[in-house]
């Protein structure tokens, strides 16, 4: 049988997504080469309840439906052919070997792993005659790979086309338009309109007026500044009205931001929810942050009861947040009293006790993605938090747990991915902002980056000199 190409998979292609098999093998034009080390480390995450749990027992289930062609042995290489027909017909050479080339002594088990498969992509090229591509989401694992000289690829049909879309746009207008413009038509303004331009700066000729406007339904709308500002967090510059105004809007249900590290996305965020929760537009606020941070190849804490006090950690951003808005509102109460004798300054412990009555009167959960398989949210203020160490598959999930009676706000960077089974082109952050391109008859999208760090000079100094342009 002649295949077209042949591509030797990494366990973390299979983790991203079990259906990657099907796709790469495109109707049985391609081979693919599955290393056993793959399928060992797939069989040790089948327990769990993370994303790439269910997908290494998605993969078990697509497995049963195997059958076996053959088998042969190769310069002490044994292959198993074997033929998957449901629901795809696909066909996987599975590699192994008694005894691997590699010194084990003082190496840790992921290196180990890695150059296994490596060496049968290198026995692979050989036997096949043909052109062969190491698949891996692993930035580490392809380097290996291309100093021996292997043909590497991060997912072959992943769409890794940069984007910068302009999702805040400046456009000049003469002042005697000024008057015309609420709930005017973008388009009889700015012919070169994309429905990502959610945002518009309309600078009056000759003059130093700047007027901020959204776009919804292809009408402009302009900003009104003071009930954006009438909250705990007030919006420091134009970035943070564009994406606070959009909180408050009734019309965009789904926000999506990528932000820098210390741009006050999810102060500002929560501030927002606070308010509408205030007005009885919500009865709650869930926190959602993915649980997969910087630990070895993505390995999973695992699960137990009383996982509450266990996932404490990855809720340091919202209660530090939390804390932050407790201490904002008092000192704001403060200034607004003349006699500041009564207002002493709080302690940790006050502030903490303020924070879980906060939490009580306003309903804030916080939730890990694990948990939401068969969950609906209802009538709640969503953040989530993390998107970009989260996978399509899971953030699929988390959406589709969401009902028509709440607003979503998607919060993430791409320069801060801790997760080893994606990256900036594969991840959900990536995804949705990409998704902004076409217009959706479905929801009301609202997209917006936050360039401008506000956390201080520190954060902004590590930002200016650890940032991939400056390298």
């Amino acid at each position: 049988m002649t295949f077209e190409k042949i591509y030797v998979l990494d366990t973390n292609i299979l983790l991203e997504d079990a259906t990657n098999i099907f796709k790469l093998s495109d109707e049985n034009k391609n081979l693919i080469i599955l290393p056993e080390t793959v399928l060992d480390e797939i069989d040790t995450k089948k327990g769990g309840f993370e994303e790439i749990n269910f997908q290494a027992r998605e993969f078990a289930r697509i497995l049963e439906n195997c059958e076996i062609k053959n088998s042969t042995i190769e310069n002490g290489y044994k292959i198993i052919r074997l033929e998957i027909f449901e629901p795809k017909d696909t066909i996987i050479d599975v590699i192994s070997k008694d005894e691997y080339s590699i010194n084990t002594k003082n190496v840790p088990l992921n290196i180990i792993n890695d150059r296994k498969i490596l060496e049968i992509a290198s026995f692979a090229k050989e036997y096949y005659k043909k052109e062969t591509t190491f698949l891996s989401l692993d930035i580490m694992a392809r380097t290996r790979a291309v100093s021996l000289d292997i043909t590497t690829d991060s997912l072959i049909g992943s769409n890794k086309d940069e984007f910068n879309y302009e999702f805040i746009k400046t456009i000049e207008i003469k002042f005697e338009q000024i008057e015309f413009l609420e709930n005017a038509l973008i388009t009889d303004y700015d012919e070169d309109f994309q429905t990502y331009n959610f945002c518009y700066c309309f600078k009056v000729k000759s003059s130093d007026q700047i007027i901020l406007a959204t776009i919804q339904n292809k009408r402009i709308y302009l900003l009104d500044e003071s009930e954006i500002r009438n909250q705990v967090i007030t919006p420091l510059n134009k970035e943070q009205l564009f994406f606070s105004d959009a909180i408050l809007s009734h019309f965009f249900n789904v926000l999506i931001v990528e932000a820098k590290a210390g741009s006050g996305k999810t102060l500002l965020a929560l501030s927002g929810a606070l308010k509408l929760v205030r007005q009885k537009h919500f009865q709650k606020i869930i926190y959602i942050r993915n649980s997969i941070e910087s630990l070895d190849k993505g390995e999973d804490i695992g699960y137990l009861p009383g996982f509450e006090e266990k996932f404490k950690i990855y809720n340091h951003p919202l209660m530090d947040s939390l804390n932050y808005i407790i201490r904002s509102e008092y000192k704001k109460k403060r200034a607004n009293k003349k006699n500041t004798e009564n207002f002493s300054e709080l302690d940790d412990q006050e502030v903490n006790q303020r924070v879980e009555q906060l939490i009580q009167n306003y309903g804030i959960e916080t939730m890990w993605v694990g948990e939401m398989r068969g969950r609906t949210l209802s009538n709640a203020f969503v953040i989530i938090d993390e998107a970009q160490n989260m996978s399509n598959k899971t953030m699929q999930m988390v959406l589709s747990r969401i009902d028509s009676t709440c607003k979503v706000v998607v919060l993430g960077s791409n320069k801060q991915i801790d997760n080893f089974y994606v990256n900036k082109h594969t991840n959900s952050l990536t995804t949705l902002l990409k998704s902004t391109k076409s217009e959706s008859e479905l929801i009301n999208i609202f997209a917006i980056k936050l360039q401008k760090v506000l956390r201080g000079p520190i954060t902004e100094w590590a930002e200016q000199i650890f940032s991939s342009k400056n390298k």
